[in-house]
């Protein structure tokens, strides 16, 4: 039977792990190599439906891409596992050849007994040698490094190379056959360092491409999470536009039905009121009939005959009225039909709609507690309309035109805004501009304005961040500022245009201000629309769905109308037409607003005008 050494001689080690082979698996090339190894090698192919023979480089097909599938080299199968259970002997001593080997040197290329491994290990020739267990050579996990004996010259080692052949030779012939054929000869332990050399250079090269790669995957990751932060806040914005739009279609819905309430309510009044007339001339009939009716109970004479004929003839009076008229009622049904809801649909413009057929008309006129004094004019948080006095305050009504409260008596307003949290920012005409609670309590905070005579009077908002803006007449500018207060963050120029008021829109971050006879909107820029009529004088507001609402005041005449427009500016529909108002005493300063409930607020310097769908 064959010893292990002469088995493990053959060629039982995979040329590419160079272990004995696990699991051999032949190409159609006949070229055989560890089913491990083949994995690892069709990793590496672009197609994974064929493989290349590292050895000839011939195409081998991969039934469904599975090295598993290929033909198992059976004979060397055999042979591997045969060598893995033959015990190997000592090839060193020469006194009993069948003593086991217990480790074997790979610089030596030889077996070793224990005998021999110890001398192997003092002797200083060789001490530096590398030795290994034969256990982790009988596992196949070291190979063995050895030089083999020629075919031709069987007691001669392969100890040179053929660089033309690639291929291991012994000196004989190497000078023999491969000198004269003109092929380059080198020492097989040069040919090796040389080898060693080139694998650790291409060790490091590839140490450094996957370094450069890994820092390329650390790389993609960070593009990675950065487009997930990108698509995040895509999201996020999505959201929150939706929610904003939500709010804005929500706050136009409820406007719309408060006005359908009013109208509704109107209707009703009318209708009761005619009820009641009916009511009271059944009473009164109902009355004369049982006055009537007493002549019966007794014969009557003297006064008490004039008396009923008296009765009688009221009576007869009475049924000689008219039937009650069905036009009336009927009439107001018609009026009730004629009304209608219209869906707005032009592109690119977030409105519901707006009532048709229905009538706007004054349903307050109230005279300000002050002549003379009204500076501003905003809503607030409660719902009620917040009108700035420059003696006494700030003056809080109701959209019926009830003064329900004064507050901040002793402070000359010139600008006011609210916050979302109901706290108020007020400018005085100094311009410093101060904090209060919603119970109107005074804060702690105070901003660096500009002064009067630096910067003059100019409008005041309050933006969708919350963020503090204030306009000024003579630089023409708008500084921004935080709740926190202290110095303008940033400054916005109005391109030319002189800010007298200021409104800020829900769902952008455009301003709009009024100058005189022109509106404009401001995207933080430049400005972006102009809106303006020739011989009118201008006077915006933002609602809360967005909508602009301008009232164009004609001063010789007092007469005022109002239109509705989208938030770039586009005319959607007439509100009011030429209403006469009384000319105010002393200055021509007008606000306009839109309480929340949708009533309309046009306020002069002496005066508070509510128009209401009637």
């Amino acid at each position: 039977m064959a010893t292990f050494h002469q088995i493990s001689s053959q060629n039982l080690e995979c040329p590419i792990c160079l272990t004995l082979f696990h699991q051999p698996k032949s190409l159609a090339c006949s070229h055989t190599f560890c089913k491990n190894c083949m994995e690892r090698i069709s990793q590496t192919q672009p197609n994974q439906q064929t493989i290349a023979c590292p050895v000839c480089r011939k195409e081998t097909p991969l039934p469904s891409g599975d090295v598993s599938k290929l033909q198992t080299n059976v004979p060397l199968y055999v042979l591997v596992s045969l060598a893995k259970i033959k015990s190997p002997t000592c090839t060193v001593c020469e006194m009993d050849e069948n003593l086991p080997a217990v480790s074997y040197c790979q610089d030596c290329g030889k077996y070793m007994c224990e005998s021999c491994d110890k001398t192997h290990s003092i002797w200083k020739p060789v001490s530096k040698h590398k030795v290994v267990p034969m256990r982790e050579v009988l596992s196949g996990k070291i190979p063995l490094k050895r030089r083999r004996k020629c075919k031709k010259h069987p007691n001669d080692d392969e100890e040179c190379f053929c660089t033309g052949c690639r291929e291991y030779v012994c000196c004989k012939c190497g000078m023999l056959r491969h000198l004269q054929a003109g092929h380059q000869i080198e020492e097989a332990a040069i040919h090796e360092e040389k080898l060693i050399e080139t694998i650790k250079e291409l060790q490091e090269r590839a140490k450094s491409k996957k370094t450069t790669i890994e820092h390329h995957i650390d790389f993609i990751e960070t593009q990675r999470n950065e487009i997930t932060n990108m698509m995040r806040r895509l999201n996020d914005d999505i959201d929150k536009t939706y929610e904003e739009y939500m709010q804005l279609l929500s706050a136009r819905k409820e406007t719309l039905k408060c006005q359908v309430k009013r109208l509704s309510e109107n209707f009703e009044r009318e209708l009761q009121a005619m009820e009641e007339e009916n009511h009271q001339t059944i009473r009164q009939m109902t009355a004369m009939e049982e006055l009537v009716t007493n002549g019966m109970k007794v014969p009557l004479e003297k006064d008490a005959l004039f008396a009923h004929d008296t009765l009688c003839e009221n009576l007869k009076s009475f049924l000689g009225r008219d039937d009650p008229d069905d036009q009336t009622p009927r009439g107001m049904t018609k009026r009730a039909r004629k009304i209608s809801f219209s869906k707005h649909l032009k592109v690119n413009e977030l409105y519901l709609g707006e009532l048709e057929g229905c009538t706007w008309d004054v349903k307050a006129d109230v005279e300000l507690p002050t002549e003379n004094s009204m500076n501003c004019m905003t809503r607030a948080p409660d719902g009620k309309m917040a009108v700035g006095s420059h003696f006494d305050g700030i003056h809080l009504y109701s959209p019926d035109g009830e003064l329900k409260q004064t507050v901040l008596e002793d402070v000359s307003i010139r600008e006011l805004g609210f916050l979302s949290d109901g706290r108020s920012v007020v400018r005085d005409t100094d311009n410093t501009m101060s904090f209060y609670t919603p119970h109107w309590e005074k804060l702690d905070v105070t901003f660096e304005t500009m002064s009067h005579d630096e910067g003059g009077v100019g409008g005041l908002t309050v933006g969708r961040d919350d963020n503090i803006y204030l306009s000024y007449r003579k630089p023409r500018t708008i500084q921004v500022f935080t709740p926190q207060g202290g110095k303008a963050v940033r400054e916005i120029m109005c391109d030319g245009y002189t800010p007298e008021q200021l409104f800020s829109f829900h769902t952008t971050w455009k301003l709009m201000l009024k100058d005189f006879s022109t509106v404009v909107c401001l995207d933080g820029k430049g400005k972006e629309n102009v809106l303006k009529k020739e011989g009118v004088y201008a006077n915006p507001a933002v609602c809360r769905d967005d909508s602009v609402i301008v009232a164009w005041v004609k001063y010789g005449e007092r007469l005022v109308s109002i239109d509705r427009y989208t938030r770039n500016l586009e005319h959607m529909h007439s509100i009011i037409s030429d209403f006469k108002i009384q000319k105010p005493k002393k200055r021509d300063w007008y606000y306009l607003q839109e309480f929340e409930s949708g009533e309309i607020v046009f306020c002069t310097a002496d005066r508070l005008y509510i128009f209401d769908i009637l």
